[in-house]
């Protein structure tokens, strides 16, 4: 009989079977190792089923006009479209190749908000001709491109503009985007927002629907998103003297998830309660109507619903100064510690039930000193060909992963109710060579 493993990091089903095994949705980790291999990403369906509908409820329950669109850039594959697009989910991209995955997954384009700094003109002709539903424009070379493609074929492309409402959300630098000092939006401070506004308004090819800015990710505070929103309503009802009737508005996401069990982000209703109330109290304080509500969670449901798997290889102890462990993955398919400094926690799948008695550092196999998983992890005692399990690593892990040193990526498999369906096959030296032009 398996027991539930108390846990806020781990997925949902994560449970302990009679082997002293970690189970998740139903499927034994080590039994999944043995016959997918490993680096492997499992994915547990309940989790993901879980995340998404608790943003769609919470939300729509506070304000009924909410549209949830996850942000593809945390992760996206075809079957991972399909499957969130069954639970009603929109979609957040960021380039022509997401917008292609999830055309070739079936996907409404309609449902699609085309998000990013500098698309380029092939991505933009492309995506208003298989009629990708709302361009988000984030630069005013953009705002050109876009009417140009638009009037081209003799269509009005619905819009948003991203502004950049120079709110700090107090998350890594590399990470925040909703400053002045930003690659992305514009600024409200410097008057290129209401400029934006004016010309997009002029445009004769252009829809414009409302207002989009993404503060960073991820964001443990709910203060930043209530200033934010506050004070982009307040530049939204002053774009009234341009005609602006704002339908759309767009907080974006940036929702955080514990990757330690010391981590306490906010609940989703925390989230749904600070922006909904913003929202409202803003529109009535501002004489707005009430507009479409947009969010745009991709971290906090691909992240809690992931676990990396490895195989544990050469161990090195240095007396006196800290034992590695080498697992057969690394910044490869994780690049998250090395590129943000992120922690994780680990556990020894195998001897799930063995308690954490050794401080050890879990190393990657990459040709890097910087190839480091996690420092100071607390473990059970670690052998060869043990199996690691690190959780709340279903987001920008596998969509940033590398062929660094010619690894290919791991394989990645969708565990629900004691089954596990592979996601994407396990990249062969084959794969890797195979666009080399001989």
């Amino acid at each position: 009989m398996s027991v539930p493993l108390d846990s806020k990091v781990f997925p949902i089903t994560t449970a302990i079977n009679d082997d002293g095994h970690l189970e998740i949705g139903g499927c034994d980790v080590t039994s999944l190792a043995r016959e997918f291999g490993t680096p492997l990403y499992v994915f547990d369906g309940a989790t993901l089923r879980n995340q998404a509908t608790g943003f769609l409820d919470s939300f729509r329950s506070r304000y009924p006009e909410s549209r949830v669109v996850y942000a593809c850039k945390a992760f996206i594959n075809v079957p991972l479209a399909r499957y969130l697009a069954g639970l009603g989910l929109g979609f957040d991209v960021v380039s022509g190749g997401e917008v292609a995955v999830l055309r070739a997954a079936g996907v409404d384009l309609a449902t699609v908000d085309f998000h990013g700094n500098n698309k380029t003109p092939e991505e933009i002709a492309q995506g208003v001709a298989w009629g990708v539903g709302t361009f988000v424009i984030d630069s005013f070379h953009e705002l050109r491109l876009l009417d140009e493609a638009a009037g081209a074929i003799g269509r009005r492309q619905p819009v948003l503009i991203r502004v950049s409402p120079s709110i700090d959300p107090h998350t890594h630098r590399l990470t925040t985007t909703g400053v002045l000092d930003s690659k992305f939006g514009f600024p409200i401070e410097t008057g290129d927002a209401e400029e934006a506004v004016r010309q997009v308004m002029a445009a004769p090819n252009l829809d414009m629907q409302g207002i989009h800015f993404h503060l960073g990710s991820p964001i443990f505070e709910l203060e930043p998103y209530t200033e934010a929103i506050e004070r982009v309503l307040r530049f939204a009802a002053r774009m009234g003297e341009y005609g602006l009737d704002m339908r759309r508005f767009s907080p974006g996401g940036g929702f955080a998830i514990a990757y330690t069990e010391d981590d306490e982000p906010p609940s989703i209703d925390d989230y749904a309660k600070a922006i909904v109330g913003a929202l409202t109290d803003g529109c009535a304080a501002n004489g707005l109507p009430r507009p479409e509500l947009t969010i745009e969670p991709g971290r906090s449901l691909a992240g809690p619903a992931g676990v990396a798997v490895y195989t544990v290889g050469a161990i090195k102890e240095v007396p006196g100064v800290r034992t590695y462990v080498s697992v057969d993955g690394g910044m490869g398919d994780n690049i998250r510690p090395a590129l943000y400094g992120s922690r994780y926690i680990a556990n020894v799948a195998n001897r799930a039930n063995d308690a954490a008695t050794e401080t050890v550092t879990i190393a990657g196999k990459y040709c890097e000193s910087g190839d480091v998983l996690i420092h100071d992890a607390s473990l059970a005692p670690v052998r060869a060909n043990d199996i690691i399990a690190i959780p709340a690593s279903g987001a920008y892990a596998p969509s940033m992963a590398s062929v660094y040193n010619m690894n290919g990526r791991p394989a990645i498999v969708m565990a629900s109710e004691g089954a596990a369906t592979l996601m994407r096959r396990r990249e062969s030296y084959e794969d890797l060579i195979a666009q080399d032009v001989v």
